[in-house]
């Protein structure tokens, strides 16, 4: 059963109701209150231009423990090349606004709309979500995006210009920011290949409210 959500109701079903497909719910809004309850709960919104906001807790979630980042022997050697240069919190708006323009493989179009992306710039003025920048010769070529729960970083999308930028920004997050979990929400061949791993959303859950 898919849950309607009211604008002036600051609530989210149980998770435990979600379809198989994770969706959980539909409507409600993007504000700064209701995205933070959002993820604080397990949840996170993903929908595409012109459909009502839909709300999804799926059943298994993509993470990666940090200290469990797979780092390759070519990926090594690019960190140790110092031929990127990395910042966090600089240019959220300009990683937000490259994630939503980067063309993917088997999407037409994006998630990241108008409205999400003027959603995670407010968490982000909050000091709710979180950008890490990548660098070369004073360029922008890669970076990230997310939301900070404690402990955990609920990351919502990368961009790469370049070979390695997104890997780069990462692993840095993995490494140097003192997380000790990253949600990647769904699986993906690039994140599997770094080490991302399944968990039930139960146990998702309890990491979330306990680290």
């Amino acid at each position: 059963m898919v849950f309607r959500l009211l604008e002036n109701a600051l609530i989210f079903p149980e998770t435990s109701l979600a379809e198989p497909d994770g969706l959980l719910a539909v409507g409600g809004d993007l504000s700064v209150e209701r995205l933070f309850l959002a993820y604080q709960s397990g949840i996170f919104p993903w929908f595409s231009e012109g459909e009502p906001i839909l709300w999804y807790a799926p059943h298994e979630r993509c993470v990666i423990y940090p200290d469990k980042i797979k780092i390759s022997k070519s990926m090594r050697k690019v960190l140790q090349s110092e031929v990127f240069e990395i910042t966090v919190n600089h240019a959220f708006d300009k990683v937000i606004e490259y994630c939503a323009k980067i063309p993917r493989i088997g999407q037409d179009g994006t998630w990241i709309t108008d409205d999400m992306q003027k959603a995670y710039l407010n968490l982000h003025e909050k000091g709710l979500a979180y950008s890490v920048e990548v660098w070369k010769d004073k360029n922008l070529v890669g970076g990230l995006y997310g939301v900070k729960i404690n402990k955990v970083f609920c990351g919502e999308s990368m961009f790469s210009l370049v070979s390695n930028a997104s890997k780069f920004a990462l692993i840095h997050l993995s490494k140097n920011m003192g997380f000790e979990l990253i949600d990647c929400q769904l699986p993906n061949e690039h994140l599997m290949s770094l080490g991302a791993e399944m968990i039930s959303r139960k146990k998702y859950l309890s990491m979330l409210s306990s680290l």
